[in-house]
This record gives C-alpha cells, structure tokens and sequence, in this order.
C-alpha cells in the first residue's frame, strides 16, 4: 500500500464521523476500531488509485469502477466476500455522514453491489446436549464455587437466550434476579428476557459460594483470583465439556444461544416473540432459526414416515 496521501479534511471527515459513531449511535470501541480500519484502508486505496491528494471533493467525484477496483484489490490480498460486504458497508456508512453532514454526496457508490454471501444456518445442540453440557460443569475437578459459576453462565445463555458479553454484564445490582430481567444488547439497546427458576436458582447458588464480595456496579461473575471473569474462561469451558462429551466443534458458548430460539421455536413460540427476547434488529436474522427447524422436522419425517422409508429402498 502506498504512504498514506489524504487531505486534512478528508482526516478531519473520517474523525468526526468516528466521534459520531461513539457519541450518537453509541458503537462499542471495537465496532469504532473495525469501521475506522475499514474506511482507512479504503481511503489509502483510493489515493494510490487515483495518484493524487484525495481530497473530499475526490471522495464525492469517484466512479463505480473506482470502488470495484478497491473491492477486487481486497479480493486479491484473499479477503473473503463477508469481510468483503462488511468494508463496503462500512464505507457506505462514512459516505452517508459526508452527504448528511457534509454536503458531499457520491451518486456512483450506489451502483456498486455488495458481494454475495451465502446464508450460513445457526448450528444448536440438541436439548440433551444443552442438558449434559450444563449437568457436566459439576463433574469437573473443579471447586465448588466455580462449578457453580460455570453452570450458571451456562444456564444464562441457554435458559435466557444471553450472549456471553450481556452474561458477564450482570452485576452485584442486579440481584437477586426476578422474574423478568433487563439486559443491555448491541448498540446499547435494552430488552425484557424472562428468567427461569432454574437460572434464578442457580445464580443464587452461585452467590452463597463465591468467596468473593465485589461492589454493586462490578460483575457478579468474578475469575479464579477475583478479577472479572472474561468470554474466554467460557470459551475455554465449553471446548472441555464438548470434549468431555464428545460434542462437534459447533458446541460454542453462542450455539446454546442459538439452541435457546431453536427449541423455544420447536416448543410453539412465534419468530416475533423469539426476535425481541433475542434482541435481533431484524426479523430475517430470526428467521434462520426457522430454517434449522424445519431441516430437523424433515430429517424426522424421513427417518420415521413408514412411505419416506419405502422410498429410500
């Protein structure tokens, strides 16, 4: 990549949009740090592209064939068509703030086509896989109070739908928990998830075990020397209990997520109700769960259905 060659403005451009993303839409540091690399690459890009200063008014006069050229150098360096879609996402939101803000808008961006990407269907555990993985945390050689801990992270993501991130946000205020809980998702958006007695109880559990006493605004779930416990313990934990259990590499932390929708879906729940207790912005997000039950009813009524066994023979 050539030395970096952009106009003070187009710095000035790319910094308020960032201070934006932070300030009004509320984007975590890392979201902030993948857009701001995102639309610097593409920037840098299109200076050695166009061999000049580029300029805002350069940013407002490109040519389609200008970001197709940008997107087939990414493919060159083996960028996949999903990293692909999320760049030009990105820079389709940087030039959607020019125009909003700044006046400069660029009519040839929206002739170029975001990379195809084939739709990838969650992959759940089965419920007694769900089960094993969570009776298992306490067959562990393991102390008591962490066993606790482990189980009711677990039952945080299967039995709440949670991701691991809104597990470990639980704090010290927030118990004991009720019947229905609070939880702060992406882009800080807050939704009800009801909490099941079995997870209030195993949270309480957990609370009367932990030696430690951290303060009301800290993280309930705390490491093995007190420090807040992080994704990684649990990631650490599930690739032993699938390995205990002999589960596919699938068997994630965000799979028993997925097996949350899944099976309240195969238990009668509409994708309506499923998207707001997940925190889904769209519906269609949700939908693949549909897709993945009804891949599992047919693969049912194929083994089961006494003509679906004739044909088979």
């Amino acid at each position: 990549m050539a030395e970096r060659d952009l106009d003070s403005s187009v710095d000035a451009a790319l910094r308020d949009w960032l201070d934006y993303l932070a300030g009004e839409k509320r984007y975590s540091p890392k979201t902030l740090e993948s857009y701001g690399r995102d639309v610097s690459t593409f920037l840098d890009f299109q200076a050695a592209h166009l061999g000049t200063r580029l300029t805002l008014g350069a940013l407002a006069s490109l040519r389609a064939v200008d970001f197709r050229a940008w997107l087939a150098d990414r493919r060159r360096d083996g960028v996949s068509s999903r990293s692909l879609a999320r760049f030009l996402s990105s820079v389709r939101s940087f030039y959607r703030y020019l125009e909003q803000r700044r006046g400069i808008a660029c009519a040839a961006i929206g002739l170029v086509e975001s990379p195809k990407i084939p739709r990838s269907l969650p992959k759940p555990v089965s419920v007694d896989a769900a089960r094993d993985m969570i009776s298992e945390t306490g067959a562990r050689d393991k102390p008591g109070w962490i066993a606790a801990r482990d189980e009711a992270v677990l039952l945080l993501l299967y039995g709440c739908g949670l991701r691991i991130s809104e597990a470990l946000a639980i704090t010290v205020a927030d118990l004991p928990l009720s019947d229905v809980m609070r939880v702060t998702g992406k882009g800080q958006k807050t939704r009800l998830v009801p909490v099941l007695p079995a997870v209030r109880d195993a949270m309480a559990r957990y609370i009367g075990l932990c030696p430690f006493d951290p303060e009301p605004g800290d993280p309930v779930f705390r490491a093995v020397r007190g420090g807040v416990l992080g994704a990684r313990a649990i990631q650490e934990l599930v690739v032993n209990l699938r390995s205990r259990l002999g589960l596919p590499a699938s068997a994630t932390p965000h799979a028993l997520r997925h097996s949350f929708a899944t099976h309240l879906l195969a238990g009668g729940g509409d994708l309506r109700t499923i998207q707001e207790l997940l925190g889904h912005a769209n519906l269609s997000t949700t939908q693949g769960y549909a897709a993945v039950e009804g891949a599992h009813l047919a693969a049912v009524h194929a083994a089961a259905h006494p003509r679906a066994r004739r044909r088979q023979t």
